[in-house]
């Protein structure tokens, strides 16, 4: 079967793409871009007195996000065919939506001590949870549009 390229998928693997740069981003700006982007200000405390964890999580994170962006490439039909397509991209598309889903939950339950250091940004919480949903319903809704294209081998 000829693949055809699928521009949700195109647009899913952007948008881990655009997330890589975002995190890269936060590397760069230092401390107060980790708090304003929600890592913590455990995070920004060891980033302000020159620890490198908070900079190689980060790059870990962005590691992952490009190597999703480009199974999604791959999936679409613009790059080669990347090992394990579609067990991978079922495990993409369920963490962009659990992430999505978790951050709703947490953000409607607020109330739990166990949330209380998440909640401190509530509305970055539901922001980057509606994101990941978006992100999330691209992989779902490419992978299942693309599904017949993507021969197991």
């Amino acid at each position: 079967m000829t693949m055809n390229k699928n521009g949700l998928l195109i647009a899913a693997g952007c948008a881990s793409l655009l997330a890589v740069l975002t995190h890269v981003a936060v590397i760069l700006g230092g401390p107060d871009w980790y708090r304003f982007f929600g890592a913590g200000e455990q995070m920004a405390q060891m980033a302000e007195q020159g620890s490198s964890y908070p900079a190689l999580v980060t790059l870990v994170i962005s590691a992952v996000l490009g190597a999703w962006g480009a199974y999604a490439f791959s999936a679409a039909g613009l790059i080669r065919h990347l090992p394990l397509l579609r067990t991978a991209m079922c495990l993409i598309s369920f963490v962009y939506l659990f992430r999505g889903l978790y951050g709703l939950v947490v953000w409607a339950v607020d109330d739990y001590k166990f949330f209380e250091q998440v909640m401190e940004r509530p509305v970055f919480m539901l922001v980057s949870s509606l994101i990941c949903l978006a992100i999330g319903g691209l992989y779902s809704f490419g992978l299942f549009r693309q599904w017949p294209y993507l021969e197991r081998r």
